[in-house]
């Protein structure tokens, strides 16, 4: 069943179908939650999350895609928390959970030297301003494309792109200033 079917049935008040739903994007709504600042809250961000599209599920648009829209829910979700909470969080210890080996290897050196470059890569994003920071997650750790990162953030597309790429430029100096 695709999504459009499964909001469809959802709306016509089948259960089952949502489930289907809820089922698709748990895992990359746990994600976007955690790299976003939820830390060990992401579980109550992502139910609370599911429960605000149920309650919206009319009002979204049937010819937009249902995964940016649900994942502005949780990004909104999130900022609500974050902003409740009072502080930020840190985005390096989220993101070390996260398991990635760009180029597969098992060499205990290369992925010993991967891990440090992953780290300071972390700590780099971690200090870009909020906006930046947002967009660099969603464009690059979350993997949506520019249309769908300006959906899930609430901007416009140009928004995303000035963001990501004056982002690019903050981390690209940053690294540059590291190897000196």
């Amino acid at each position: 069943m695709d999504d459009d079917e499964a909001v469809t049935r959802a709306l016509a008040g089948d259960l089952g179908a949502y489930e289907v739903l809820v089922t698709r994007y748990s895992a990359i709504a746990h994600r976007t939650a955690s790299l976003l600042g939820a830390g060990d809250e992401a579980e109550d961000v992502v139910q609370d999350a599911f429960v605000r599209a149920f309650r919206h599920l009319r009002s979204f648009r049937r010819d937009a895609s249902f995964r940016p829209w649900f994942l502005r829910i949780v990004a909104n979700v999130t900022h609500d928390l974050t902003r409740s909470r009072g502080r930020r969080s840190d985005l390096a210890v989220r993101l070390e959970r996260e398991p990635y080996t760009p180029d597969g290897t098992d060499d205990p050196e290369s992925a010993a030297v991967g891990a440090d470059g992953r780290s300071r890569l972390y700590e780099a994003v971690r200090r870009l301003p909020d906006g930046e920071r947002e967009a660099v997650v969603c464009r690059y750790f979350l993997q949506l494309s520019e249309a769908e990162t300006a959906e899930v953030l609430g901007v416009r597309l140009g928004t995303v792109k000035s963001r990501t790429f004056r982002a690019l430029r903050r981390l690209r100096e940053e690294v540059g200033r590291e190897h000196l």
